[in-house]
């Protein structure tokens, strides 16, 4: 039985492939300026009684859209997580835009700090003033060699107040500096 970052590849769901990523709280004040620069848009939609997370992406420069319907499955390593991703046509998406969910909308920012390239989430509507910076790797050495971004306020990968699901459905963290 393989392990890959904690993760037993025997258990993890058929089709998934294992996310490892670092998460981290930061200060608006702390980064380049954001305005005007290229992003992302997302608006996600976290479905009620389910692990399921629709998504729409929005690029800023060139308007394209991907549809997106992701389960990320429970873990107790919340750094490398098996995850399941499918890509939706308008009609698809139509359809589980008519389930009742928790949402929330931000842009992403491509963001380089010592050689490495984060996002950065800045969050809008009730979740606005949130800024958080995340980076994936592709094993579990890259995941811990990841420097924390000079921005970083602090490491929040495993505080479950900022998962998006979490954020989506009770809002801002109480634990906000």
């Amino acid at each position: 039985m393989a392990l890959r970052s904690g993760v037993d590849e025997a258990a993890t769901p058929k089709y998934a492939h294992v996310e490892r990523e670092r998460r981290w709280l930061v200060a608006l004040d702390r980064l380049p300026t954001l305005t005007g620069q290229r992003h992302v848009l997302i608006e996600d939609r976290y479905i009620d009684n389910t692990a399921l997370r629709l998504r729409r992406m929005t690029d800023s420069t060139s308007n394209a859209v991907a549809l997106k319907l992701t389960k990320k499955y429970a873990h107790a390593d919340t750094r490398a997580r098996p995850i399941v991703t499918a890509y939706l046509d308008a009609n698809e998406y139509a359809v589980f835009t008519a389930l009742p969910a928790h949402a929330l909308v931000k842009r992403r920012f491509p963001i380089a700090d010592g050689g490495v390239t984060f996002s950065v989430d800045q969050f809008l509507g009730p979740l606005a003033g949130l800024i958080l910076a995340e980076r994936e790797a592709v094993d579990a050495d890259s995941l811990i060699a990841l420097p924390t971004p000079v921005w970083a306020l602090r490491e929040v990968t495993d505080d479950p107040q900022f998962a998006g699901g979490t954020l989506a459905t009770h809002g801002l963290p109480e634990t906000l500096p």
